[in-house]
């Protein structure tokens, strides 16, 4: 459907179609002419008809310019040479046939036909009503000059004037439809808008309660849980360097480094070996195996949004498991890059988890899913949680793998 294009894209499609149109019908109607003139001359060899034939040539041939360059140039050339070319063809049926008859008739209105038809192929709708208008009374002009010369009277074609007259009608109407659909395509595109502000706005309001939850909310569960005195400085400097990322907004930048991957060794500075080593700051043993290098595979935007849940899934280990043990594991497929966090805790019921625990359902959860990832989570009370987390892969294959444990 033509509407789906922007307007100014479909306005220039239609334009060119009704133009290649015209042109089609203007070389038909000249090619009908010269056939008309030669059967006559076919019946009636003595006819001196060939002047007429060689008449009709330079208004084929400007036909054919404007066809091949649409220009207001080539169309005011066809209409001039095309009212010469008329009024020498117009003077040659009128000196040999007379009188004209019905097919002296149809011949003179073919040629004019033409010339109106193939001004009207211009770029925009006014240009060509104007140019169809001025080739309706150049070529009535040259036929009315030369019976006037020839016959001493002036002769109006009606078959003309209705040729004009639905040609203009055609013209108006696509330019109103044209305008119809610039109103329409506004709507379109407003209601894209909105639609991409709105899932800007959500990702936004998903990012910020992550971001909320992983910082402020779970500072405050910890300093809740520590004991009675003087905060730990590892505690101290994760508060700190947290506030860094609330006050300079950087968690609103994450998307603007998408796209550049890290290569090489930056594995050994992801987001998820950052979160491990926290992790460890805080007191929980971490099993960390796998293919390290796996997190090479990752975009920024993947990294920065694996880090963060994989540190919330450590943290829910430290607050909820009642172990401090636990084990991520790392590994990947040409798809996607797989992280899984386990612990041999108490574990849960995650359907009976109250609507108060933000941490898996925003930190985790919404966080993977805004970048097209997913996470399962097997927990069985009294035998542990393992939660698996699948975050797609940048484009780039990975380098030579490196396994171990550290």
């Amino acid at each position: 459907m033509s509407i789906g294009l922007p307007a100014h894209l479909r306005e220039e499609s239609v334009s060119r179609a009704f133009a290649r149109t015209a042109i089609t019908i203007a070389i038909v109607i000249v090619a009908i002419a010269i056939a008309g003139v030669l059967s006559i001359y076919a019946g009636d060899t003595t006819l001196a008809l060939w002047p007429a034939v060689l008449a009709l040539t330079p208004l084929l041939i400007t036909v054919w310019f404007v066809r091949r360059y649409r220009t207001l140039f080539f169309s005011v050339a066809h209409i001039v040479i095309g009212g010469a070319a008329i009024y020498w063809f117009a003077l040659t049926l009128m000196s040999q046939l007379a009188p004209l008859g019905n097919a002296g008739q149809y011949l003179l209105t073919l040629p004019k036909i033409a010339l109106m038809v193939a001004g009207a192929a211009a770029l925009t709708a006014v240009t060509a009503i104007v140019l169809c208008t001025i080739g309706l009374i150049v070529a009535e002009a040259a036929v009315a000059l030369a019976a006037w010369q020839l016959l001493g009277t002036t002769m109006i074609d009606p078959n003309v004037l209705v040729s004009y007259l639905c040609v203009v009608a055609l013209l108006l109407a696509l330019r109103r439809s044209q305008r119809g659909v610039r109103l329409v395509q506004s709507s379109l595109h407003r209601a894209a808008r909105d639609d991409e502000l709105a899932t800007l706005r959500y990702e936004i309001e998903a990012t910020s309660a992550a971001v909320m939850h992983d910082t402020v909310l779970g500072h405050l569960a910890a300093i809740a849980n520590a004991p009675f005195g003087a905060i730990s400085p590892d505690l101290q400097r994760q508060i700190s360097r947290d506030l860094e990322v609330l006050v300079g907004e950087e968690w609103l930048l994450q998307s603007a480094s998408e796209g550049h991957g890290s290569g090489g060794s930056a594995w050994q500075s992801s987001e998820v070996l950052m979160a491990v080593a926290e992790a460890r700051e805080l007191g929980l043993e971490v099993q960390l195996t796998g293919d390290l290098t796996a997190l090479s595979l990752l975009d920024a935007r993947g990294g920065a949004a694996l880090g963060p849940a994989v540190k919330q899934c450590l943290v829910n280990v430290l607050k909820h498991s009642g172990t401090m043990e636990a084990e991520v594991a790392i590994f990947a497929s040409p798809a996607e890059v797989s992280v899984l966090v386990v612990d041999a805790g108490k574990g849960f019921e995650e359907a009976e988890t109250g609507e108060d625990r933000l941490g898996l359902r925003q930190s985790v959860r919404r966080r993977i899913e805004l970048i097209s990832g997913t996470v399962q989570v097997w927990s069985t009370p009294g035998l542990g949680t393992s939660v698996m987390i699948r975050v797609p892969t940048a484009s780039r294959k990975p380098s030579a793998p490196e396994r171990g444990t550290q």
